[in-house]
């Protein structure tokens, strides 16, 4: 992976990760009262509750700035207790990622992921950040919106691809 590359990505972690700051203040209004119950709220029984999405949103460009840096993973507590909490989640991933030097990137080498429970895989660097990392964060992202959609937020396409608004234009076509 180039380096052009790997300024994308953090781009790209960056600017979702303003996203889900975005949603999170979306959701600060209508659910005041009720936090707590927001944070538990799940799409499905077995699925993870909304404050553990927000934090396994953020453990995959987490994970990808400590690998980048020579380090070991370290993801988020998952029990998100408060919104202030969720943000700081946010805030410290994002000073995470904006201390990638680009010479620290380690693409070329194969990362080991443990799953849990002695399961693990062994993907190269390529394969890590295409494979795992990107469809992990989308996922995790996406079910943090569907979550608020689901609990009566007032939300849209146009809060989730917030990234693309700078380059709305208008006129005649």
């Amino acid at each position: 992976m180039e380096n052009q590359q790997i300024i994308a990505l953090q781009n790209i972690f960056s600017s979702r990760l303003d996203t889900l700051s975005h949603l999170l203040k979306i959701a600060e209004s209508p659910f005041t009262d009720d936090i707590e119950s927001l944070l538990q709220r799940r799409i499905a029984s077995d699925m993870l509750p909304f404050g553990t999405q927000v934090a396994f949103t953020c453990n995959q460009p987490r994970n990808f700035a400590l690998w980048c840096l020579g380090k070991s993973m370290d993801n988020l507590n998952p029990d998100v207790a408060s919104l202030a909490e969720a943000h700081g989640h946010i805030s410290e991933t994002k000073e995470l990622l904006a201390r990638i030097n680009i010479t620290d990137a380690q693409l070329a080498e194969t990362q080991r992921i443990d799953l849990g429970q002695g399961l693990y895989l062994e993907l190269s660097g390529r394969s890590y950040v295409d494979d795992f990392l990107m469809p992990n964060f989308y996922f995790h992202l996406t079910t943090t919106y569907n979550i608020l959609r689901m609990a009566g937020a007032t939300i849209g396409k146009r809060d989730f691809m917030l990234h693309l608004v700078p380059f709305i234009k208008q006129g005649d076509v």
